[in-house]
């Protein structure tokens, strides 16, 4: 299994998922973290409305099965999904907190965040 967290900086989660500069991802195996790299947001938004490339961003992290993010619009949500992405939306402020939360199922999915 793979996580991918949106992240700016590698340790805290991004407020929006495709305004975030990359992902650290991490490879899973019997629940414990195998490897993890960072991988830049390719198709981000530049801030504007629906300027974010969701086909790309999506691209990116396909190999991915979960995605974790502070925030996220209700299409991005959606085309993961479609993707076979399972999207979360957390309170967690933290990638490593938020992984660790995912590994034990006690991470909180908060879709009412999604806008």
């Amino acid at each position: 299994m793979k996580i991918a967290v949106a992240s700016d900086d590698q340790k805290t989660i991004s407020e929006h998922f495709g305004r975030a500069n990359g992902f650290m991802v991490f490879e899973i195996e019997n629940n414990t973290i195998m490897k993890q790299e960072y991988r830049e947001n390719i198709g981000k938004s530049t801030g504007e409305c629906h300027s974010c490339d969701h086909d790309m961003m999506i691209k990116n992290i396909k190999d991915c099965d979960v995605v974790i993010s502070y925030g996220m619009g209700q299409r991005i949500y959606d085309d993961l999904l479609k993707n076979n992405i399972s999207a979360i939306v957390t309170d967690e402020r933290t990638v490593n907190d938020a992984v660790n939360q995912f590994l034990e199922h006690k991470l909180n999915n908060r879709i009412d965040k999604l806008h």
